[in-house]
């Protein structure tokens, strides 16, 4: 006998769960252009090893929707077990844990194991092509003749209006050499232009609208002294009176994004990691031979590089605004800056600071006297040290988290439960997050790029951060991206925080935030998640019946002038 059981995308089954420990969802809202994703639970029970039934979807909402497995991955690193976790994680033990989207096999029927919990995660995303109305769906399991072998229901009610447009920046670091070397094939060869457009594409749809862009290998988590990849979209050429550029790739790059929907550039750090002391690895074309000029030898303030960054930056900038496309651009000194590196940053932020006047300048860290000094303009404290940046009221705040961020505060580690995931977009809102950086889109290398990595034997980058941390898409065998749970689940957040902003037109923020507040069930901070898929899935409840009742208060008005 087959069991199933449809359940919010909050939701993270393993395998040897009883499907009685979770409970049905069978009604939520959602806005015409919104993506809805809900999970279809199921599992076998007393008879046979094996079913293949067929998914089947009717209810008015079958065209738009998408189905998917949620496959199951090797986590050998779930959480740091020396005290930098809480108590708001599925597991502190290896094992396997559910995380990366498959597309259906099997011609669309699902493979239902005895005794094991599976689950299908189903996409509802009309982008606005349906009209509103109440969608009795129903999620069948069927034979192979039609016949129904479960049926599950739910009721969705599509409201009359569209989510704002995002407004907030988003960015996961972008590692073009990391698709090279999984699909072994040359940097900016056609092979991988095809493949880097892929996994571009992907990321916009889950709300990614700032992609970082390698003018030279961003020189992010490399050994001192090592290398990455080269993927560097400017072309140099020494000449006997400095430099000259070529903007080809770069071109070729811009006019991708374009294509896939990305708003901004983020470019790629002019110094290296951890304080700022050195320059990237650029590489040039010097007398014929392309070959390596500056990198992890080369001060970050001596004369040659100082000579090279202001001649290069003023020839890009005069590129870009060539193209109108200047303003698209923010920029990076040094990731992640201690406080000891205070001054060196300072030293190599003031080569460039002048011709950067104007540009958006910002980098991830966490020590305040950086902005108290007057050193970024635009700093990116991590969640576990925002509050601080908060009550100096930064202007157009950002935050970012990566490994570090493992108490308290939202995060997508595997163990993490989703529902501690989605509770960063009402924390979004409350605070007027301006923007958001995570390093790891697709970074399929070990601690230090020594070395690449399979993501799919081992999301922990060889045991150096929690599973997941790394990456949140895995690289499908067609040169496209698989997406995780997490990573849609984060877009589930922005779309909070979008559906948020809707509600504020309507009552204004004060009162949205204080619903928000009694939903979730006390005050919204950085260090306070959901303990719940029900304590999260409230707070959305409240937001959605309230825009409800402001379009029927609009319709009945509307009405009534109407028949006057």
């Amino acid at each position: 006998m087959i069991k199933s059981m449809i359940v919010s995308s909050l939701e993270k089954p393993f395998l040897g769960d009883p499907i009685e420990k979770y409970q049905p969802l069978t009604f939520i809202r959602m806005m015409k252009n919104q993506r809805l994703s809900i999970q279809l639970l199921h599992t076998l029970k007393d008879e046979g090893t094996r079913a293949m039934p067929k998914l089947h979807i009717s209810g008015g909402l079958e065209a738009c929707a998408h189905a998917y497995t949620v496959e199951q991955v090797p986590v050998a690193l779930p959480v740091w077990k020396d005290g930098q976790y809480d108590d708001n994680y599925l597991s502190f033990e290896p094992g396997l844990y559910p995380d990366w989207l498959q597309p259906l096999h099997y011609g669309g029927r699902l493979s239902v194991v005895r005794d094991q919990l599976r689950a299908v995660w189903i996409d509802f995303d009309p982008q606005d092509t349906l009209p509103a109305g109440i969608y009795e769906t129903t999620i069948s399991l069927e034979t192979d003749t039609g016949e129904a072998v479960t049926s599950d229901k739910i009721t969705i009610e599509m409201l009359d209006v569209d989510l704002p447009e995002q407004e907030m920046k988003l960015t996961q670091w972008f590692h073009c050499d990391s698709l090279a070397h999984f699909y072994n094939c040359e940097p900016w060869s056609e092979r991988h232009w095809a493949v880097v457009e892929n996994f571009a594409r992907t990321a916009v749809k889950n709300g990614i609208n700032l992609l970082l862009t390698p003018l030279f290998t961003p020189p992010l988590d490399t050994a001192v002294g090592g290398e990455r990849l080269t993927c560097q979209l400017l072309d140099v050429t020494v000449t006997d009176g400095g430099y000259s550029f070529g903007f080809e790739k770069l071109d070729r790059w811009i006019d991708m994004c374009d294509r896939v929907g990305v708003k901004f550039f983020e470019i790629s750090h002019l110094f290296t990691q951890w304080g700022a002391g050195h320059a990237p690895k650029v590489m040039a074309v010097v007398d014929g031979e392309y070959k390596k000029i500056f990198g992890w030898e080369t001060d970050a303030t001596g004369p040659e590089y100082t000579r090279f960054l202001r001649t290069m930056l003023p020839a890009f900038l005069d590129h870009m605004k060539q193209r109108g496309d200047d303003k698209r651009c923010l920029f990076h000194i040094s990731d992640e800056p201690g406080e000891s590196q205070l001054e060196q940053y300072r030293k190599s932020k003031a080569v460039v600071a002048d011709i950067l006047e104007g540009y958006t300048m910002m980098d991830a860290l966490s020590n305040f006297t950086f902005w108290e000094q007057g050193v970024v303009t635009t700093p990116i404290p991590s969640n576990d040290h925002v509050e601080k940046f908060i009550e100096a009221k930064v202007p157009g705040l950002w935050t970012y988290y990566c490994c570090g961020q493992s108490r308290n505060v939202s995060n997508r580690f595997i163990a993490m439960p989703a529902w501690r995931n989605r509770s960063i977009g009402m924390q979004f809102y409350k605070y007027d997050i301006a923007g958001f950086l995570q390093w790891g889109y697709n970074f399929y290398n070990n601690m230090s790029s020594v070395d690449s990595i399979n993501p799919y034997t081992d999301p922990s980058g060889e045991y150096w951060v929690p599973a997941g941390d790394p990456f949140s898409v895995y690289p499908a065998q067609d040169g496209t991206a698989y997406e995780s749970t997490r990573i849609i689940v984060f877009h589930e957040a922005l779309e909070d925080c979008r559906a948020m902003k809707l509600c504020e037109t309507y009552y204004g923020k004060e009162k949205v935030v204080a619903e928000v507040e009694k939903a979730f069930g006390g005050e919204v901070k950085f260090d306070r998640c959901a303990k719940s898929s029900a304590q999260m899935l409230a707070v959305r409840a409240r937001i959605d019946e309230m825009i409800a009742d402001a379009l029927y208060l609009q319709k009945k008005k509307r009405s009534r002038t109407t028949r006057k």
